[in-house]
């Protein structure tokens, strides 16, 4: 039986050298070798060519070479605006949490002092209620939304506004999990996450992991429902 790619628990790494055959059994530097020769044909296309040459330099110019050594340079915001700034785009699309609206409004206002055209819709745009979503009648929920029977947000209503407000590259503050996923289905133009919605953590959900050897113990406790 094929052994599964799982790089996550590599120890050595060779993809990083001028070696990479040199790796374990089911390095997919060697195993893959057809997925990367599937990839190197997809990069000549004429629509993709620039979006990846441009990727590639945003990549690179996040980081200083200084007498130390490589040091990182740039916030994601800074990164976003030149990526975008590289690849031509004129009007830029934010689709926020009503929980994050401050976070939007700024990144608003950041983003037309670049000159950038924006247009920002809430998750709560539309206002579908919870049945329109499939929720029953009888289900119980938590949040203050669910008092007046509405959705929690939409990601494929804020995928809709801004595809008709002709934005050019989106970006997403905070949408819940799952709803990104919508948003990006339905979106008629790429995008990137800014803000990766985690309530607990002020949306920084590497912090669990972090900890996950102390404070957030619990999440690596295998639970007999998860069997």
């Amino acid at each position: 039986m094929e052994q599964p790619v799982e790089c996550a628990k590599c120890k050595t790494l060779v993809c990083r050298t001028e070696r990479p055959d040199t790796g374990p059994a089911n390095c997919p530097t060697k195993t893959r070798v057809d997925a990367a020769k599937e990839a190197a044909r997809e990069y000549e296309k004429d629509e993709v060519r620039p979006l990846g040459r441009n990727i590639a330099l945003q990549g690179y110019s996040g980081y200083a070479d200084l007498p130390i050594g490589s040091s990182p340079l740039k916030t994601r915001v800074e990164e976003v605006i030149e990526f975008a700034q590289r690849m031509g785009y004129k009007k830029l699309g934010i689709a926020f949490c009503s929980g994050l609206q401050n976070e939007g409004r700024i990144l608003t206002e950041i983003l037309e002092k670049r000159g950038f055209g924006v247009s920002s819709v809430s998750c709560e745009a539309g206002a579908l209620s919870i049945e329109q979503v499939g929720i029953g009648k009888d289900e119980e929920l938590a949040g203050a939304a669910c008092n007046n029977r509405l959705a929690p947000c939409s990601g494929i209503v804020q995928a809709k506004i801004l595809n008709a407000e002709k934005t050019d590259f989106n970006l997403l503050v905070g949408l819940c999990v799952g709803q990104d996923y919508l948003f990006f289905r339905y979106s008629d133009v790429p995008g990137t996450v800014l803000i990766a919605k985690d309530r607990v953590l002020g949306h920084n959900p590497v912090a669990a992991l972090h900890q996950s050897k102390a404070y957030y113990h619990r999440i690596l406790r295998v639970h007999e429902e998860d069997r």
